[in-house]
């Protein structure tokens, strides 16, 4: 709400909570661009070919050891952010930072 003109607070946030499971704003909530369109009727579809995929290499009539490996459903994945390792801060070195003019 800006200088009292607009839609309340509650409105937007009753607008934001109804999106549907596959808009962006709930992709990007979720991890990132690459969640886009993936719903929950999406992701019930690629576990449903992954258990048909695991129930047909163990109902299989394969040679010993020679059940083939089926890949599973292509699925987003969060982009793992690269930490920095940080050392501990030393008592000198909190001393030195805040000494300095």
């Amino acid at each position: 709400m800006i200088a009292g003109r607009g839609p309340s607070p509650a409105l937007c946030l009753l607008l934001v909570a109804r999106l549907p499971d596959t808009s962006l704003t709930v992709a990007l909530a979720s991890g990132g661009r690459e969640h886009f369109g993936w719903g929950q009727d999406r992701h019930l579809a690629a576990d449903l070919f992954d258990a048909i995929n695991s129930n047909t290499r163990a109902t299989g009539q394969w040679g010993k050891g020679k059940a083939p490996k089926i890949p599973a459903f292509p699925r987003p994945q969060a982009k793992a952010k690269a930490r920095k390792a940080k050392r501990p801060a030393t008592v000198a070195a909190l001393y030195q930072h805040f000494s300095r003019r």
